[in-house]
């Protein structure tokens, strides 16, 4: 009896444990108590592939590093300014330079929480200078939640340097 309540509780805690698109480094929870002062301290969060925070740069470096590039396969690091509030499927990165970088996420295959707007990432994949059309400007608005009238004054593509992300740490 006491083998199958065992048997019981462990599959209960790996099906809670279980499904989502988060991934956490090797080892690691999302939240991790140090025994020594009783204290607690955050890990970082893996998403998508499993990526090294080692020769990322600044998000404010990349249209120096980009030059006259159309595409750059880099490692970068910057603040959360926004997340899709619908499901996490793209997020802004502040640029202390200019317009904010629109990160996206490889075949959609991962997505970030609604609420790491704040937090810094590191993100590795494709920096990629794209032309935005009216109809996704309009799509990324709505999911950041503007208004009808913000909406509505969108009338002309953008051309933009944007992120498609393969891999994701939230710190």
């Amino acid at each position: 009896m006491k083998k199958l309540l065992l048997l019981a509780s462990c599959a209960t805690l790996l099906f809670a444990c279980g499904g989502g698109s988060k991934t956490t480094a090797p080892g690691s929870d999302s939240l991790q108590v140090n025994p020594s002062t009783d204290t607690t301290t955050a890990v970082a969060e893996m998403y998508g592939e499993e990526i090294t925070e080692d020769s990322a740069i600044a998000v404010a470096e990349l249209p120096a590093l980009m030059g006259d590039k159309k595409e750059l396969q880099v490692k970068l690091t910057g603040e959360i300014e926004a997340v899709c509030q619908k499901k996490g499927c793209w997020m802004e990165i502040k640029n202390p330079n200019g317009a904010a970088l629109r990160v996206t996420f490889k075949d959609y295959g991962f997505f970030m929480p609604k609420d790491a707007s704040g937090r810094t990432a590191i993100m590795q994949g494709i920096a990629k200078v794209e032309e935005t059309s009216i109809a996704d400007l309009k799509e990324y608005a709505k999911d950041a939640g503007s208004s009808k009238k913000d909406i509505d004054a969108i009338k002309e593509t953008k051309k933009e340097l944007v992120f498609e992300a393969s891999g994701v740490i939230l710190k």
